[in-house]
């Protein structure tokens, strides 16, 4: 069997990355710094842990692909409320009796329960009375002229004391990052106390690494997502199989005023079983089986096949007397220095042969 094998070089890389940074505010009478961090660089990250504090409030992770997008509080419904409640049971705080997507008391007592096994109690909300009118309760103070049958003024109703305001349990967006994937990584965290908002503080690895490597436009041409593949790390001498899962119609473009590669398409490589981890970032030798033949072939070096002046290709044998005779060939396949050739009609080329290489026939 013949393999056209194409090998080039790449690099270990994130399926996708995340990156956090300070929110732009962090609330009324409050400003937003980091005041602790609890993540370093290499850390795998799991649901439910928190990264850093900022302004004395966490930013942690929770499961789901939905990114943060609003404040959730009692009473909230929608999608995201729904997976807020998985990312909760998944942790060990159930939700019951609230419905799918109702934040309801069930729902508050799991997020009370959560914020207590990071260390942090949860952001609380007053809400006003929701009626302002007068209750029942509260009698009109009487008229000049309101008077009891008997003359006397008609006694009024004591006051009520106003009710106490209601408080809800609200989880901020600020406070979570939802990872649609594990595993999760601390790529680079540069999150330092007394970082100012706006800045970048932390950029997460998601999902399982791929390898990253450019390919010239002929090897492109060679290439198509479903390929084999193998990636080697020459350090260790680790070979994981592996499979072309994609190649960019167009260089990558520069990012603002930076031009991109001069050329080269991107070619993206997913492993069979996952790499491990601490391979992120590191170079690996990539081979791609751009093409093969279905079976065994007759098989030559491609320096013994030559075209003669009629435009016949041909092989040259080497006799055991020294002698060599033309055998006219049809080419086939070609790949690591060798070339598959099938012997015109008539025309005897065995398995063993000695075939003339690199002479003028």
């Amino acid at each position: 069997m013949i393999a056209d094998m194409l090998i080039t070089r790449g690099k270990v890389a994130a399926a996708s990355t995340i990156e956090i940074a300070v929110p732009a505010s962090a609330g009324s009478g409050s400003r937003p710094v980091v005041t602790k961090v609890k993540a370093k660089a290499g850390d795998q990250i799991a649901y439910g842990k928190a990264l850093f504090e900022i302004s004395g409030r966490p930013v942690f992770t929770l499961a789901g692909p939905l990114p943060a997008y609003r404040d959730l509080q009692t009473g909230a419904t929608g999608e995201d409320v729904a997976q807020l409640q998985k990312a909760l049971a998944r942790l060990g705080h159930g939700t019951a009796p609230d419905t799918s997507g109702v934040f309801g008391a069930g729902t508050e007592r799991a997020v009370i329960a959560f914020y207590k096994s990071i260390g942090y109690t949860p952001v609380r909300l007053a809400l006003n009375a929701p009626d302002d009118k007068p209750s029942a309760a509260k009698a009109a103070p009487p008229g000049p002229g309101d008077r009891s049958t008997d003359g006397k003024a008609t006694p009024t109703a004591a006051p009520t004391a106003a009710p106490e305001p209601r408080t809800v349990v609200v989880v901020p967006m600020s406070e979570v990052v939802f990872l649609s994937t594990l595993p999760a990584r601390a790529d680079t965290v540069v999150a330092t106390v007394g970082k100012a908002p706006g800045e970048k503080l932390m950029t997460l690895s998601i999902g399982d690494p791929v390898v990253v490597a450019e390919v010239s436009t002929r090897e492109k041409a060679l290439l198509k997502a479903g390929q084999q593949a193998e990636i080697l790390t020459e350090e260790s001498g680790l070979k994981v199989p592996a499979t072309v899962q994609a190649i960019t119609d167009a260089p990558p473009a520069g990012k603002g005023d930076q031009p991109g590669p001069a050329s080269g398409y991107l070619l993206r490589v997913v492993p069979n079983t996952p790499l491990p981890a601490e391979l992120a970032g590191k170079e690996v030798r990539v081979s791609v089986t751009a093409s093969s033949s279905e079976g065994p072939v007759l098989a030559v070096p491609s320096a013994a096949v030559s075209a003669g002046a009629d435009g016949q290709t041909s092989v040259s044998v080497l006799g055991s007397d020294g002698s060599t005779r033309r055998v006219p060939v049809r080419p086939g396949i070609s790949g690591s220095g060798f070339i598959a050739v099938t012997p015109e009609t008539g025309a005897k080329l065995n398995p063993g042969d000695k075939v003339v290489v690199g002479s003028s026939r």
